[in-house]
């Protein structure tokens, strides 16, 4: 399972989103967009999108804090 949240330090949705995963026991890699320039590109290439957090659970973009879309695309009951 390859789990990718883009964030960065001072966004409330992506420690939701960070927790959330941890709660679950879910494996992520953690990219900051606002210092790495090329994840915020790889980002921007898999969402369309320059807000964060999105997350790449598998393939699945997910962008903001949805906990039913994380729920479903890595089957957490």
């Amino acid at each position: 399972m390859a789990v990718t949240v883009y964030s960065t330090n001072s966004c409330p949705w992506c420690v939701k989103a960070k927790d959330f995963l941890k709660q679950n026991h879910v494996t992520f890699k953690e990219v900051n967009v606002a210092e790495d320039m090329k994840g915020l590109q790889e980002m921007e290439e898999k969402s369309g999108q320059r807000g964060v957090p999105v997350i790449d659970a598998n393939g699945t973009i997910i962008v903001g804090f949805d906990r039913d879309g994380l729920k479903a695309a890595l089957k957490i009951k």
